[in-house]
């Protein structure tokens, strides 16, 4: 049973919420653009979904909220840069000595041990200074010998010197005694003398005068007259006794003060020439010592012929070669302590409020791509700028503020597998826990 179609005009009078839809055999239908639904209930469906969609919306921003808080206190609670980079120790080995190398027992990026032998020097020159110290040596040490034993005949001698002295002064003084003695006897002879003459002077006088009367006779008078004259002579002799034994006290004394002053010299100088002679001992001791260090030094010349590595590491940056003629000082190679590396991070000025040493920290090595823990190890003095070889100078032209890094160093824990990978130079991101 076919329903007859409405025309379009009576479609569009019954309803408005209709449209119009031809079909492919030219009929037209009405199409309603809602469901048929019940008026009633319509406002009540349409305040329901709106509040569904405003619980669900605060749910959501409840949700965003509490995440971003907590992704924010994440976030705040670490400093992390990307400008930081493996360190380490770099041995620099020089030659202590010039030379020409003789032997090379290492190549680049080789793997040494402290105490292992990296080149060797020609020796022989060295050798030579060896024996000339010793044979310097060996010569101070015979003077030290041969003077040795004058300090005791020294000794013995001022010793003797000044007993002799003395000896000699006790002998001066006695002969002194015994001279002054002697005045004493020849000035009695010779007052006894003067009174004899006195005598025969005056016997000579009278008798004279008697002569003179012809009292006595001419025989008896030249007796007289004869021992006026020996008295007299006996005197002068006795008076030339006295003088001559006055000479001989003033040369007595004179050679007891000689002898005086000789003691006195002897016991002034003996200690000088005791301790000239001492001195020259410890002047040969101290010439044994210079040599002995010279001996020393050369012996130390002579090892430095064997260049060997102080630590243990990796070999890097060699440059020498069998052949070549090295001077004092002179680098020949680099060793890489790779058992002791840690993290220099350079955090910006900005960072580093809230950071202090022992705060726990992470790195992650570009290089292996892998992380490592570590501790803050120390806090940097000064900036890296500061550090540099030609620090900025702000008080000076036009100044523009440039946010500054410091170096802080990360000290990586110990017993973590991979550290024996990692090298100096390597890029790290270290990440530090602030709080």
């Amino acid at each position: 049973m076919i329903l007859p179609t409405k025309t379009e005009e009576e479609l569009s009078m019954e309803d408005e919420n209709v449209k119009l839809k031809t079909g492919g055999d030219g009929r037209t239908t009405a199409v309603p653009l809602v469901d048929p639904v019940d008026d009633r209930k319509q406002p009540k469906g349409r305040a329901g979904s709106r509040t569904v969609k405003l619980v669900l919306l605060l749910v959501v921003l409840a949700v965003a909220g509490t995440g971003g808080k907590h992704l924010w206190t994440y976030l705040d609670s670490y400093e992390s840069t990307d400008d930081a980079q493996i360190e380490g120790h770099l041995s620099g080995i020089g030659s202590r000595i010039g030379g020409t190398v003789t032997a090379v027992h290492f190549e680049n990026n080789q793997v040494v041990t402290a105490g292992q032998i990296l080149a060797e020097l020609d020796p022989r020159d060295y050798i030579l200074a060896v024996e000339q110290a010793k044979a310097s040596v060996a010569f101070a040490e015979s003077q030290l010998i041969a003077e040795r034993p004058n300090v005791p005949i020294v000794r013995t001698t001022n010793e003797s010197v000044v007993a002799t002295s003395q000896a000699n002064i006790s002998q001066a003084e006695a002969a002194v005694a015994q001279a002054e003695r002697d005045y004493e006897s020849v000035m009695a002879d010779f007052r006894q003398a003067e009174a004899n003459n006195a005598r025969a002077q005056a016997d000579e006088a009278r008798y004279r005068g008697l002569m003179e009367k012809e009292e006595i006779s001419r025989s008896l008078y030249d007796r007289k007259l004869a021992d006026a004259k020996a008295g007299q002579a006996a005197l002068d002799a006795k008076r030339a006794s006295g003088e001559a034994a006055q000479r001989v006290i003033a040369q007595r004394r004179a050679s007891l003060r000689a002898l005086g002053t000789q003691l006195s010299e002897a016991e002034q100088n003996n200690p000088r020439q005791l301790e000239l002679r001492q001195a020259t001992v410890q002047m040969r001791q101290a010439n044994i010592a210079v040599f002995k260090s010279q001996l020393d030094q050369a012996e130390l010349n002579l090892s430095y012929t064997k260049i060997v590595a102080p630590v243990t590491g990796i070999a890097g940056k060699k440059s020498i070669e069998v052949g070549e003629r090295l001077q004092p000082g002179q680098e020949l190679v680099t060793i890489t302590e790779t058992s002791d590396v840690w993290v220099t991070a350079n955090f910006k000025e900005t960072q580093l409020k809230r950071m202090h040493a022992g705060q726990e920290a992470t790195a992650r090595v570009d290089a292996l791509d892998r992380e490592f823990e570590g501790v803050i190890e120390s806090m940097p003095g000064a900036t890296g700028a500061v550090y540099s070889l030609l620090p900025p100078e702000n008080a000076t032209g036009n100044y523009v503020k440039v946010v500054q890094r410091l170096p802080v160093r990360i000290r990586l824990k110990r017993d973590q597998a991979g550290l024996d990978l990692l090298r100096p130079g390597m890029s790290v991101e270290p990440v530090v826990r602030v709080r």
